[in-house]
């Protein structure tokens, strides 16, 4: 596989690496002043030709640090023409401090390491460099009356440093290549797992909606019972006032109260229908906010057709409750799932008892704590841990399932609480805790 190069990066990345180089090529030529300064100590004496070597060195690494940040020659150039200079000047300061006897002669050694870590995404600058090294070195040993042997000798061991070298930047290139095939890697990860997270909370919302649905299906019949009361009511009167029209002389102001009633009950049904047609409109995101004893009512309200004739409803509500962070047609769906599964396990206990399902509501920790408990047969201790999970096999079949699941997940995303408990003499009790709203309204 080819390396990757500056120009496959992407720009912040360029940026990054050419301000880098930049850097670099600035510090040597700090280094190369500050050397300037310590030739006393380390030659005894001052060389001119050196001084001279080193100035020049110096302008020709700041040159290059400003070319490179500039952008006016590519990565590749500027790392050949920092091999070239480095050197040029490391040969002459040898050339004029004593050849193969110069104290800068070891360095010619770690030019091919310079050049590596200057340039060490692409292979051609330490190779050069390791090829004009070979012939500097050679050159040198030949000016300064070396005899072969040593010439052979010092070639060998720089051999070895180039084998180094070179080894360094293919290992450098290898690991930063499956650095960035592990970045890419992970890349494609975390997109897997955020489309993980949006198909999940899709089916999240499209099991809600199922759920809802069929919450409206199940209070359907209750509705019907409702309607059908003022409608009965409202066929009488029609009936009523079809035969007074008929009569010569009919009573006007009974004719009018009867009209006003009949209009009554029209109204009572459009009430019904509304609120029905509003619960199964409720949206997660049209509310904030909501008062407590207005969601019990309206969940009292909707779930009254399963409630009537089998259990005793009591409320125990403290007197201004906070309200609460959770919109109103999410905690009154809430509280009707509660409700109907209270009655459910109600009508299922044996033997059959009076049933008798409290609704209770107090400040807690300057929140609400509300309660749903009834007095059917209970859940065995092996069910509660999995009550609230999905497709649960619960003993309650028609009050479980999704229903529960849902009901926690909705009391959750709002940063409340639900959870199931036994009550002491029998019976279940749903506990929802949820936190108070950013403006404490009293109810």
């Amino acid at each position: 596989m080819r390396p990757a190069t500056l120009s496959a990066t992407s720009p912040p990345e360029l940026e990054s690496q050419l301000k880098l180089r930049r850097r670099n090529f600035l510090l040597c030529a700090a280094g190369l002043a500050l050397s300037l300064v310590m030739q006393p100590l380390t030659l005894g004496q001052v060389v001119t030709q050196v001084l001279w070597v080193h100035l020049g060195w110096c302008a020709a690494f700041i040159f290059l640090g400003v070319a490179v940040g500039a952008r006016w020659m590519s990565p590749r150039p500027i790392g050949l023409a920092a091999a070239v200079v480095s050197l040029v000047g490391l040969t002459l300061d040898i050339h004029f401090t004593g050849g193969i006897y110069s104290p800068f002669f070891p360095s010619l050694y770690a030019v091919p390491l310079i050049i590596c870590v200057f340039t060490p995404e692409h292979r051609r600058p330490t190779q050069l460099a390791c090829a004009l090294t070979w012939v500097c070195l050679l050159v040198t040993c030949w000016a300064s009356g070396a005899s072969p042997q040593v010439a052979v000798s010092q070639g060998l061991s720089f051999a070895f440093v180039a084998w180094v070298s070179v080894l360094g930047s293919q290992t450098f290139r290898r690991l930063r290549d499956a650095e960035r095939e592990a970045d890419a890697e992970r890349m494609v990860a975390l997109e897997r797992l955020a489309e993980s997270e949006r198909l999940r909370a899709q089916a999240d919302l499209h099991r809600a909606e199922m759920e809802r649905l069929a919450l409206v299906g199940q209070l359907a019949a209750g509705v019907a019972h409702q309607v059908n009361n003022p409608l009965s009511y409202v066929k009488s009167n029609l009936g009523y006032l079809d035969e007074e029209l008929g009569e010569p002389s009919p009573d006007v102001e009974e004719l009018r109260r009867v009209v006003a009633e009949t209009q009554q009950g029209v109204l009572r049904i459009q009430q019904i229908v509304t609120e029905l047609r509003d619960f199964s409109r409720a949206n997660a995101q049209d509310e904030e906010a909501c008062a407590v004893a207005e969601a019990l009512a309206k969940a009292r309200w909707l779930a009254s057709a399963e409630l009537r004739g089998l259990t005793e409803v009591v409320e125990d509500v403290a007197p201004d409750l906070p309200r609460v962070r959770m919109g109103l047609g999410r905690l009154v769906e809430v509280l009707v799932k509660l409700l109907l599964n209270a009655a459910q396990a109600v009508d299922d206990a044996q033997p059959r008892r009076p049933g008798r399902i409290v609704l209770r509501a107090r400040t807690f920790q300057a929140g609400v704590r509300l309660e749903v408990e009834d007095n059917g047969a209970g859940l065995p201790e092996s069910v509660l841990p999995r009550l609230f999970e999905p497709f649960s096999a619960v003993p309650r079949a028609k009050a479980a399932g999704l229903a529960l699941s849902v009901c926690r997940d909705q009391v959750e995303s709002v940063g409340g609480t639900l959870s199931a408990e036994h009550r002491p003499d029998g019976g279940t009790r749903f506990v929802l805790n949820l936190r108070p709203a950013p403006l404490h309204a009293p109810v």
